[in-house]
């Protein structure tokens, strides 16, 4: 050995992380700290404060429908670009770039499917998709559903998750509240019943159409509701908002929406909804455990339920 040399201690230096991420994450309402597989097992809802996260169509799906249930319909109406539209990047390319990051074709999928055994038509706006945006396909695969539920005389629900109207399809993307909306005037002739759920957020030309004439209105608590945001409403009248306001709670006192629903409870309370709209001769005639008649046990659970729901919390 030389008169400068030593042995040098074999330490091993980790330069990187072996893992970046834990699993903890903070929930952006409570800031507490929740485990992503908890909040995953909770439907995506905070376990601390119950913040409804956004949910992706299939994961809505998966929440909504009895397994292996739902039949997708009208997937042959594939998105277009008509007006050859280029902002910072051409239309064209906004739409497989959307198609690639969420899985889907487009911002909705349509079909039927069961709800407790009963059957039903289902749209769901999927927010991963170009914000869940209306265009031509989302509006013509709509109506189509609409006419198929006419035809087949069945109940509708839409499940909306939006920021509007889709701005590179211009009027083609305007119309479609009109044509939707003309569509559920036809379901309304039939007598069939139109359930829409409104979760966050839902806003612009789908708010002003659809997700607003619904027979009963249903939204998940705390979900953003409206046509322009916010900060632009402030902006136009050059004033605050009250707190709260645009948003679920806010609009059940003003009477806009009908009913605020946990996520966890959705599917049973739209059961019931369904159970009270629709075969009322069954239930009528069917008399309940207590001897009342079906319909009537119905009815009662059905008040007792919106008074609970429209108690200060």
């Amino acid at each position: 050995m030389g008169l400068f040399s030593r042995n040098k201690p074999k330490i091993k230096v980790q330069t990187t992380k072996k893992d970046g991420y834990s699993g903890w994450v903070k929930c952006t309402h409570c800031h507490e700290m929740v485990h992503a597989k908890e909040l995953q097992e909770n439907w995506h809802c905070c376990p601390k404060c119950n913040y409804h996260y956004r949910l992706s169509g299939l994961q809505r799906l998966e929440l909504l429908a009895d397994p292996g249930s739902f039949e997708e319909m009208f997937t042959d109406f594939q998105p277009a670009d008509p007006l050859q539209f280029v902002d910072t990047e051409a239309y064209v390319d906004r739409i497989a770039k959307a198609q690639k990051s969420s899985g889907r074709d487009e911002g909705v999928m349509v079909g039927t499917c069961k709800i407790h055994g009963k059957k039903v038509a289902l749209g769901i706006l999927d927010f991963t998709f170009m914000a869940g945006s209306m265009g031509s396909v989302v509006g013509e695969r709509l109506t189509q559903l609409i006419e198929h539920a006419c035809r087949e005389f069945l109940p509708v629900i839409i499940v909306s998750a939006s920021g509007g109207a889709r701005m590179q399809e211009s009027i083609l993307s305007l119309m479609q509240m009109a044509k939707t909306s003309a569509a559920l005037a036809k379901l309304h002739e039939k007598k069939l019943p139109y359930l829409s759920v409104l979760t966050n957020p839902t806003s612009g030309g789908v708010t002003a159409s659809f997700a607003s004439l619904g027979d009963v209105i249903i939204a998940e608590p705390d979900a953003l509701i409206c046509f322009a945001g916010p900060r632009v409403v402030e902006q136009v009248i050059k004033q605050k908002l009250p707190p709260g306001a645009q948003k679920s709670e806010f609009l059940l006192e003003k009477g806009m929406i009908d009913c605020i629903v946990n996520r966890h409870q959705l599917k049973d309370k739209l059961s019931l909804f369904l159970d009270f709209l629709t075969n009322n001769e069954r239930l009528f005639e069917e008399p309940s455990m207590d001897g009342l008649p079906g319909l009537s046990k119905k009815l009662e659970q059905l008040m007792e339920w919106v008074e609970e729901t429209r108690q200060p919390v």
